[in-house]
């Protein structure tokens, strides 16, 4: 398995709007996210609007990420989403910034 960390930033003022989005994900998105292998996939997110995302799977983050990019699920969302991110041009799944990896405690 490999571990993934990447970030993003969210505008600040849209951050409770955001937050709220993440209480009810859609259930394809959430069968989507599974069936392409984001395992173990957690948000964490700063009052800035500093965005942290880890997960883990089977095969590296480009396939990952591709998965998700033949999602009609994914495609939705992330129009919804794209609205809330700095620096938007495009969906956010293509803006992560991952992050190398230096240590981890088995």
């Amino acid at each position: 398995m490999n571990r993934v960390g990447f970030v993003l930033r969210v505008k600040p003022e849209l951050i409770e709007e955001y937050k709220r989005h993440h209480q009810a994900v859609w259930p394809e998105m959430l069968d989507a996210l599974r069936r392409n292998g984001w395992h173990n996939y957690s948000l964490f997110l700063r009052s800035d609007g500093t965005l942290f995302g880890y997960l883990e799977t089977p095969g590296d983050f480009e396939e990952a990420l591709a998965g998700m990019g033949a999602e009609p699920a994914n495609e939705r969302w992330q129009s919804l989403m794209a609205p809330y991110f700095e620096g938007a041009g495009g969906p956010a799944d293509r803006m992560m910034v991952e992050l190398e990896e230096i240590f981890h405690l088995d």
